[in-house]
């Protein structure tokens, strides 16, 4: 388990992390053996890193780090600061996708948990990150199907299956490839801090 001063550090970071991947959007190269042939070219997965940051901290700084890290990034768009994909105050609440947002919290949580579980092995960390994703997508259509019984503004324009669709799994195959670069990464760190 981290100090409680380590936690601080970390959930500090998964919070710029965030906020910065919620403005960048993951791209993949093309094959290194093709690159003398037809240069670098990047395709994108057409999701933000965002929720690398999420599932990144979790890996690195624990449970109590990734949802303190989540926790910040809600309060500080809620309170209209700009840190959201389409900005932030409190009206995000009746959007049908805030769901997601909140489920960063128990998402980040469940990754950190699951990451100190056991010794930091890439298949234990790609565990950690795919529970820590689908609590994401569970909070997410969760908060979708309300929204939807509630008709909340954002929610009329299509059925909740079509927003299903449009959030969770056009998202996913990104998603899923965000993971495996935050496995990685996290695998190594893990072992280059020696815990």
């Amino acid at each position: 388990m981290l100090a409680a001063s380590n936690q601080l550090l970390w959930s500090m970071i998964g919070l710029l992390l965030t906020i910065g991947g919620t403005f960048l959007e993951a791209h993949i190269t093309s094959l290194p053996w093709s690159w003398s042939k037809h240069d670098i070219n990047t395709i994108s997965l057409g999701v933000p890193f965002q929720i690398g940051g999420v599932l990144l901290v979790g890996c690195l700084g624990g449970k109590n780090a990734g949802a303190l890290s989540q926790i910040a990034y809600l309060v500080m768009g809620l309170t209209l600061l700009p840190v959201f994909t389409e900005g932030g105050g409190i009206g995000y609440v009746k959007l049908s996708q805030f769901g997601y947002l909140l489920g960063f919290i128990p998402g980040a949580w469940v990754c950190g948990f699951l990451a100190f579980k056991a010794r930091p092995r890439l298949e234990t960390l790609a565990f950690s990150c795919i529970s820590g994703l689908l609590t994401v997508h569970i909070c997410g259509i969760t908060y979708l199907t309300i929204s939807h019984i509630l008709q909340l503004q954002g929610t009329q324009n299509g059925t909740l299956f079509q927003a299903i669709i449009k959030y969770s799994w056009l998202a996913l195959p990104g998603q899923l490839a965000v993971v495996c670069a935050v496995t990685t990464i996290a695998y190594v760190l893990r072992h280059l801090m020696f815990y």
